[in-house]
């Protein structure tokens, strides 16, 4: 399945945009009056006001997406609508603030042997997830089968068409060069009358797999070489997931992409800048087979995430070297990768909002989708305490067989989030690394004679250090506790430099943790010499095994985000956690890391 540009944020690659445009001119009566529906990857304005295009049309669109066999699809928000159909096989999504126009979802299935009703289900569930309802305007370029087999046959009788026996190479070796015109195929000039009974025989599979196609007769001389006779119809004797063995003709997307448009009643269609060759093809089919108000397509530059890459084919690399696990891995800039990972949908839409479109390639930087999703993350995640990298504390002055129920708030800033019971006992856990034996001057944490609180709980002091005898590993840290500093101060008026979290020993519930990081070291790996792969970033995923969190993330469903105190923001894996081994997956620091890293560099 092929898809267009922007409509959605999908599965499975290559690229997120905005595109913001100035409003038309003339009140908003005026330019709804006339409007078409709007489909995908479309803009449903006044065809009187189309001008030179979208200038027109005050318009946000987002475009992020992953791969997928399969997609062309619009989102809306508000009163705009764009399309975006990815021609990377994927699924996109576009979401944008439109003047009254209506929102499809199309699915551009012309190729039986890539696309399944697996891939179709996770890209209606992804574009569900992002928030977006078409209704029931939910389309399939194999719906159209029969119309767009129609316009063929109108072709060939126009003498536009003729079926071509050549093979793949000799094809290749008459299409010519970007310096040398192409040369006219032997079967160029078969009458019409031999070009139908051939592309009906065509249909009635009478004729193996690569021994004839079905050919646009336009200019083997032309300087754009998608103009020389491209091929609109193959045959394929593979069954396809929708219409079975109907079919064993299928159409090429460029033929049936303008012709799809055109019969939802598209208006704008937004592609990247490497369709721009194919626009004049898509013009063409239109110009000779439909009349009255038709689509137009447009593009704009794709859009580069740095520290990871973009392209399908670099992806799919990735997947298939066992780089990573599968499309839907948290490394990946997928949009089932990132949803795995804990973005949110709101925190992709306000990135989209917030970056621009032009005519130029750009790099955008990785922080602003991350900055995005803590922002989010910070009004929504609840507060929780977990110790991925364990070192046990042992408070000698507190009673043995004591528990204290602490109740503590999920957010510091709404309590309408509620609070949760955090039990404390003798024997803690703490991150191993606020503790030092030997500290720095400005180490603010618990050390040997100093004193640090405890998050929700009370102050303690470090009296004993308790090492492996045979690697000389600290192993235990013996502190004894004021019982007058629960409120998280001391009556006498003494302070303290650091606060810590904690979790119960023997409360504790076990987890594994896996800290997701950037995919490269470098901000655009594609530009370097060499294998793109050499700059991949070895700690771009670490796993933790023997975590300790608090006991109310027993009941963590999967998907459901977290802030990890102190560490960062977190989500149940959706795909590996179970109720008796529960899996996070580290969705994004508390703060950007790698800017300090970039700064110190």
């Amino acid at each position: 399945m092929n898809q267009r540009q922007f409509g959605q944020y999908a599965d499975g690659a290559e690229e997120y945009q905005v595109l913001r445009r100035n409003r038309g001119s003339g009140p908003i009566e005026q330019r709804q009056a006339a409007k078409r529906p709007c489909a995908i990857g479309a803009v449903g304005i006044d065809d009187r006001q189309c001008g030179d295009g979208i200038d027109d049309l005050h318009t946000i669109a987002c475009h992020l997406t992953e791969y997928r066999e399969a997609a062309v699809l619009i989102v809306k928000i508000g009163r705009v609508v764009r399309q975006i159909e990815e021609p990377l096989a994927g699924c996109a999504i576009g979401i944008a603030a439109q003047f009254g126009g209506t929102c499809n979802l199309r699915l551009d299935d012309t190729d039986p042997s890539g696309e399944s009703m697996e891939y179709v289900e996770s890209i209606i569930r992804d574009v569900k997830w992002l928030g977006f309802d078409w209704g029931d305007r939910l389309y399939y370029a194999s719906g159209y089968y029969e119309k767009i087999y129609e316009y063929a046959i109108q072709l060939i009788r126009k003498g536009l068409a003729y079926v071509c026996d050549l093979n793949a190479d000799e094809m290749r070796e008459y299409r010519g060069t970007l310096t040398e015109p192409g040369k006219e195929s032997p079967y160029r000039n078969r009458s019409s009358e031999e070009n139908l009974d051939l592309f009906q025989r065509m249909r009635a599979g009478e004729f193996p797999e690569g021994t004839c196609v079905l050919r646009a007769k336009i200019d083997m001389a032309s300087p754009n070489i998608t103009l020389r006779d491209p091929i609109i119809y193959r045959i394929k004797k593979v069954s396809h997931y929708r219409t079975g063995d109907a079919w064993c003709i299928y159409p090429m997307y460029d033929f049936a992409h303008g012709l799809s448009d055109f019969i939802e009643g598209v208006t704008h269609s937004i592609c990247t800048l490497e369709f721009e060759n194919n626009r004049p093809l898509y013009d063409w089919f239109l110009d000779k087979l439909v009349e009255g108000p038709r689509p137009r397509q447009f593009e704009f530059a794709r859009l580069n995430l740095s520290y990871t890459v973009m392209s399908k084919r670099k992806l799919l690399e990735l997947v298939e070297n066992k780089v990573v696990s599968g499309w839907d891995d948290p490394q990946m800039p997928t949009l089932s990768g990132m949803r795995r990972r804990g973005f949110t949908p709101e925190a992709i839409r306000k990135f989209c909002e917030r970056i621009g479109v032009s005519k130029n390639d750009s790099l955008i930087d990785m922080a602003l989708l991350e900055n995005c999703v803590r922002d989010d993350l910070n009004e929504k995640a609840l507060r929780v305490m977990a110790v991925l990298r364990p070192l046990r504390v042992v408070i000698d002055n507190y009673p043995e067989g004591q528990v204290e129920m602490f109740d503590c708030p999920y957010h510091p800033k709404n309590a309408e989030m509620g609070s949760r019971k955090v039990p404390f006992s003798r024997e803690l856990f703490i991150e191993q690394e606020d503790f030092m034996e030997v500290p720095p001057k400005k180490f603010f944490r618990l050390a040997p004679g100093r004193e640090v609180r405890l998050r929700y709980g009370y102050f303690i002091r470090c009296v004993e250090v308790v090492k492996d005898p045979a690697t000389g590993e600290i192993v235990e840290v013996h502190c004894t506790y004021d019982p007058e500093t629960r409120s998280g101060f001391a009556p006498d008026g003494r302070k303290v430099d650091g606060t810590i979290h904690w979790v119960s020993a023997a409360h504790a519930i076990s987890s594994e943790v896996r800290l997701y990081d950037r995919l490269f070291l470098v901000p655009d790996a594609l530009s370097e010499e060499g294998d793109f792969k050499t700059h991949l970033n070895p700690k771009s995923l670490e796993t933790l095994k023997a975590c300790r969190l608090e006991p109310s993330l027993v009941a963590a469903a999967p998907g459901q985000r977290f802030q990890f105190e102190r560490l960062g923001y977190f989500c149940v894996d959706s795909e590996d956690s179970s109720e008796k081994a529960p899996i996070f997956n580290r969705t994004v620091t508390l703060r950007d890391t790698w800017a300090r890293i970039e700064g110190r560099c």
